[in-house]
């Protein structure tokens, strides 16, 4: 059985997923190679989850049958939600690759969560407006911050105060946030509720808690209508 490391990254183009696999000593030359040159045209990528399997010519080959329909033809390129196919690999038998520092559960856990909000803000519709973090810090004071919500975009607002992060793993949305002097200094947006929640606090959290409209309600309240 040939042993080997599937991965998968996610792109500058929000929703697409590249797929792949490579040797068990050629991990970081691949992803130094893709997250510097890019794929087939395809900038911005970097590496999201990485699994040493068993029988990886296989598996990976299964990956791709499975989500076929979302792929974009002679390419390892899928228009997927990236946090499935973590789900999906994590569940594998094999040892973790990437990242290091958190255990396959805990990666797991974190795509489930990311997957658990994005479809609760399909069903219960959170209104467009503005939104308030409001929390106190033990080290730090009161923790303000502002999201914008339209159309199911979750925008954290330059300006909003944000903790240091103490995980080297963290959400896209936290990696990619402009923070200078614990100040957030450009827009930055997510894709649910709890993700735009780890920008500003550095840790994970139930962003449908956390968030409160304009009269200090939070927006779990329109989970319950």
């Amino acid at each position: 059985m040939a042993k080997g490391i599937i991965y998968c990254m996610t792109t500058i183009v929000p929703g697409l997923v590249k797929i792949g696999k490579t040797g068990i000593n050629n991990f970081e030359q691949r992803m130094y190679h893709l997250e510097r040159n890019g794929y087939v045209n395809v900038v911005g990528l970097k590496r999201r989850f990485a699994i040493a399997v068993e029988d990886y010519d296989e598996k990976e080959a299964l990956l791709h049958d499975i989500f076929s329909k979302s792929n974009i033809e002679n390419t390892e390129l899928f228009a997927i939600d990236i946090d499935l196919v973590v789900q999906l690999l994590s569940s594998f038998e094999g040892n973790q690759v990437y990242p290091e520092t958190i255990t396959k559960e805990e990666v797991f856990d974190t795509a489930t969560d990311e997957r658990t909000n994005a479809n609760a803000v399909n069903k219960y519709p959170i209104p467009n407006g503005t939104y308030y973090l409001n929390e106190k810090a033990k080290g730090f004071g009161i923790v303000k911050a502002t999201m914008d919500i339209n159309e199911k975009s979750f925008i954290v607002k330059k300006g909003s105060r944000c903790l240091p992060c103490e995980q080297d793993w963290m959400p896209e949305a936290r990696k990619n946030a402009i923070i200078k002097d614990g100040f957030l200094n450009e827009d930055i947006e997510c894709r649910s509720p709890s993700t735009a929640g780890w920008v500003v606090l550095g840790h994970a959290n139930n962003g449908w808690k956390i968030w409160k409209n304009n009269n200090g309600e939070p927006i779990d309240i329109y989970r319950k209508k």
